[in-house]
């Protein structure tokens, strides 16, 4: 006989198990996981002295760490000195950090910055998912941004959920591993007239394959011939060449010209280190100082929901580094320093493989710049390297070279000789 406070409690799991069966969120299914999560997790749990990270977008210093610029040390202690208060900031974000960012973006003498709507954002994602959300609402020529082929991951999800559609158009040639001009070109003109095309500024993310200033000149006047809206994401300023002033020039000429709209998103995690502080802004160059105060209303209108206000500390940062001279010429000189040590370890890198007597051309690897190296190795060769040589990278074949240093770079080239002489 069972009692009757066993029948209610079975009585109660028995109702319980039914509601998870019906759950409201029972229809959700799993999504993919994040291919670089899913690199740093094999690496994490791989033993072997030797394993290599080139998965991840962050600077290292040559003994694999961290680093945190001395100038931005310098503007934290500045800032705690200083005993400021943590008050909301205005909707489009710190006044003083906004204005020295549009300054070193498009040079500080620039007839633009007087008609410039610019507003603070959370980093670059959050720069061009507000862009997205700004064009989805007020650019009706053409509701869809093309992206070069290929482009950051987060491009087109960034893009489709601010409402765009997003199409692509060649950029990568996978034969020469450099710019496949000729096809981009042509694609360019094939768009719609006022077309959104999205170019990478500088350091082209993940290809490292970026335009020569005769090249930048043929695409853009195309893209003005086109009337297309140049659509910049600058995540890179100074990090490609270690000057902040030529990775701009692409930038700047387009906007000089006057002849496109011209929309920027810009970031301060690669190249200041704020990765996780998440410092960027957003900003549309005006017709006149009027139209820059409608498309800020607007701006704000669009934010308000999204975040309310940005956050503060990151910002006052970058405003302490970029707004007092000796901090600035600091942080300009790491900068260069930084990117420097990359194109020191490409250097290395080539020279290895050469003196392995590898048969393939390695031209591409000092052909790059930036962060992002994109080898030509196959999916199988890099699982190889993965199994084999302990090193990890995404399956593209592309090569986070802030993961190397003095010490693998070596171990590095002699296992890509391995998997590719076969």
């Amino acid at each position: 006989m069972i009692s009757s406070t066993i029948k209610t409690s079975l009585l109660g799991r028995s109702a319980a198990r039914n509601a998870r069966a019906v759950s409201t969120w029972a229809q959700v299914e799993m999504g993919p996981p994040d291919a670089i999560l899913g690199i740093t997790e094999a690496y994490k749990r791989d033993t072997d002295p030797r394993k290599m990270n080139l998965g991840v977008g962050a600077y290292r210093t040559d003994e694999g760490k961290p680093y945190v610029l001395n100038a931005v040390q310098k503007a934290e202690a500045s800032l705690l000195a200083q005993n400021q208060d943590k008050e909301y900031l205005p909707i489009t974000g710190l006044a003083r950090f906004t204005k020295a960012a549009s300054e070193l973006a498009y040079g500080e003498k620039s007839p633009a910055l007087s008609r410039l709507a610019i507003t603070q954002s959370i980093s670059g994602t959050g720069a061009l998912r507000i862009g997205g959300a700004f064009l989805q609402r007020f650019y009706t020529k053409q509701p869809t941004v093309y992206l070069p082929t290929p482009s950051w991951g987060n491009h087109a999800a960034v893009f489709r959920d601010s409402g765009l559609k997003v199409g692509k158009y060649r950029y990568y040639d996978p034969e020469t591993r450099g710019l496949n001009l000729e096809a981009m070109l042509e694609d360019l003109r094939a768009l719609p007239r006022g077309s959104i095309v999205l170019l990478h500024a500088c350091a082209h993310n993940p290809t490292g394959v970026d335009p020569t200033p005769q090249q930048w000149a043929q695409i853009q006047q195309v893209v003005e011939e086109q009337e297309h809206l140049a659509f910049f994401d600058m995540a890179y300023q100074g990090f490609a060449t270690g000057d902040a002033d030529r990775d701009a020039s692409a930038l700047r000429s387009f906007v000089d010209s006057g002849r496109v709209p011209v929309v920027l998103s810009q970031s301060f995690a690669k190249n200041m280190g704020l990765y996780g502080e998440r410092v960027g802004t957003f900003s549309i160059v005006g017709a006149d100082a009027a139209e820059k105060d409608r498309l800020l209303s607007q701006l704000k209108i669009l934010v308000r929901p999204l975040y309310s206000n940005p956050p503060i500390h990151g910002a006052r940062i970058a405003a302490e580094v970029l707004t007092k001279p000796e901090l600035r010429q600091e942080w300009l000189g790491e900068v260069k320093l930084m990117a420097d040590r990359i194109i020191g370890m490409r250097t290395a890198l080539r020279g290895r493989l050469e003196e392995l007597g590898s048969s393939l051309s390695w031209n591409h690897i000092t052909d790059q710049i930036g962060m992002f190296c994109f080898t030509g190795l196959t999916p199988a060769q890099v699982d190889r390297l993965a199994r084999e040589f302990h090193i990890y990278l995404t399956r593209d074949g592309r090569v986070s070279m802030a993961g190397i240093s003095s010490t693998n770079v070596n171990y590095l080239a002699e296992s890509i000789h391995a998997v590719t002489r076969d």
